[in-house]
C-alpha cells in the first residue's frame, strides 16, 4: 500500500517538476526578447503565476511523500512543514534580471504610491546613488515558537500533557498492569490573511540606477516579520501575569526554579527597558550577572537562560519594561499557511503593484509554559 502510493507520489512530483521546467523556459525566451509585444508581457506574467502554482505543489507533495516513507519505515513522521527548495544563485539572478528588465521596459497609461521624487536618491544625474539601509535590529520571534505547516484555512493542533504518571512495582511473572493514557490538548486554529500593496509609477522604474524589485521587496519582508512578531506578541501578553520590584534577581529566580516546570527549555524575551533592568543585576560581589555573547550568534545569559531583546512596543509602550520568561516553543503555535509571497501585478495606472502576502495564526498552546513579567522599580 505504501509503495503503491509513494510510487503515485513520485510521479506526480516529477510530473509537476517538468511543467515547471518548460513553463520556466518559456517565460524565459519571452522576457529575454527585447522586441516583446504586450500580449507577450502578460503571457510571461501567467506563466510565472503558474511556475508559482506547480512548486507550491511540488512542496506539498514533497511532504507528503517524507510522511509515507516514515510510516513504511515505521519511523516517526518528520516536523511537519517544508522548506522552501532553494534555487540555485544563478537561475534566481537570472530570472531576477530579466523580471527587472521587464520592468523597466514596460509601458501603459496615473493613483498614490512610489513616485519619482520619492525614489530620487536612487535616480543619477551623474553618478549612481545606492541608498543604506537604517540600521536597525528585529529578532523574528516566529522562529523561535512551534511552527508548522498548514494545509487548510483552519484546523486543530494537539499538544501531548507532560505525563504525570507513574509505573507500579509488580511480582514476577505477575499480569502487568495498565500504563495511564497519555493526555492530549487540541488548539483551535484559524488563519487570517496579512496583505498590501505598493504601486510604483512607470517613471521612478524607468529612471532608477537601482535593483526596486529587490529593494522594494525586501521592505517588504521586513514589514512581515514586524506583523509576525505583533501577533506573538499579542499571545505572549495573555499568559499568566507576574510583577517583579527591586533591585534583586530573586523574583526571576523564583518563576525559572519554582513556578516553572524544571522540564521546561526557558528564555527570556524581554523588551528594552526590561532589558536595562536586567543588565545593571549584580551579584553580592558587585558582578554583573548578564553575560553578553561570547561569539558572534550566540544568545546574552543570564542565569545560564537565553535572553532576545525586542523593543519596548512590542510588549508594551515606550518606556515600560516587560518581558515573556518561559518555554517560547511549548508557549506559541505558529500556523503557517503561506509564506510572505511578493509579485508584481498589472493595475490601471502607468506604472505596477507590488503585492506582497502573508497567511498564518497564532495561538497560545501550553499556557503553563511562561508568564508575561512586567518590573516596577521600588518605591514606584
Amino acid at each position: 500500500m505504501f509503495k503503491e502510493k509513494l510510487k503515485e507520489l513520485l510521479a506526480k512530483k516529477d510530473g509537476k517538476r517538468a511543467v515547471i521546467n518548460e513553463k520556466t523556459q518559456e517565460m524565459r525566451k519571452l522576457l529575454s526578447n527585447e522586441e516583446a509585444t504586450e500580449d507577450d508581457l502578460k503571457k510571461a506574467k501567467v506563466l510565472r503565476s503558474d511556475i508559482d502554482k506547480a512548486e507550491d505543489e511540488v512542496r506539498s507533495l514533497e511532504d507528503d511523500i517524507k510522511l509515507y516513507r516514515a510510516a513504511e519505515k515505521g519511523t516517526p513522521a518528520p516536523d511537519g512543514g517544508h522548506k522552501k527548495n532553494k534555487r540555485s544563485s544563478e537561475t534566481e539572478a537570472e530570472e531576477k534580471r530579466a523580471f527587472n528588465a521587464y520592468l523597466h521596459q514596460e509601458h501603459r497609461d496615473g493613483a498614490t504610491g512610489i513616485t519619482s521624487p520619492d525614489v530620487a536618491p536612487t535616480i543619477p544625474e551623474s553618478i549612481l546613488y545606492n541608498p543604506e539601509n537604517e540600521v536597525k535590529s528585529v529578532t523574528d520571534l516566529a522562529q523561535l515558537v512551534t511552527q508548522f505547516q498548514a494545509t487548510t484555512a483552519s484546523g486543530k493542533y494537539p499538544i501531548v500533557k507532560r505525563a504525570t504518571a507513574r509505573m507500579n512495582s509488580v511480582a514476577e511473572l505477575a499480569k502487568n498492569p495498565d500504563l495511564a493514557k497519555p493526555q492530549f490538548e487540541e488548539v483551535d486554529w484559524k488563519v487570517q490573511t496579512y496583505r498590501g500593496a505598493i504601486p510604483l509609477s512607470q517613471e521612478s522604474i524607468d529612471d532608477s540606477a537601482i535593483d526596486l524589485t529587490a529593494l522594494v521587496a525586501n521592505n517588504a519582508n521586513e514589514q512581515k516579520v514586524n506583523t509576525t512578531n505583533f501577533a506573538i506578541a499579542g499571545v505572549l501578553k495573555s499568559f499568566t501575569a507576574k510583577t517583579i520590584a527591586g533591585e534583586s534577581v530573586d523574583d526571576i529566580k523564583h518563576i525559572l526554579n519554582v513556578d516553572l516546570d524544571p522540564a521546561y527549555n526557558k528564555t527570556i524575551v524581554a523588551s528594552q527597558s526590561f532589558y536595562q533592568y536586567l543588565d545593571t543585576l549584580k551579584d553580592k560581589n558587585g558582578q554583573y550577572l548578564l553575560h553578553e555573547p561570547i561569539t558572534d550568534g550566540s544568545p546574552r545569559m543570564l542565569l545560564g537562560v537565553p535572553v532576545t531583546v525586542v523593543e519596548d512596543e512590542l510588549l508594551g509602550a515606550a518606556g515600560e519594561a516587560h518581558a515573556f520568561i518561559g518555554d517560547l516553543a511549548r508557549a506559541v503555535l505558529y500556523a503557517n499557511r503561506k509564506d510572505i509571497q511578493v509579485r508584481w501585478v498589472d493595475d490601471n495606472i502607468y506604472g505596477q503593484y507590488l503585492q506582497a502576502v502573508v497567511r498564518f495564526d497564532t495561538k497560545a498552546a501550553d499556557t503553563n509554559a511562561g508568564y508575561f513579567v512586567t518590573y516596577n522599580a521600588a518605591g514606584k
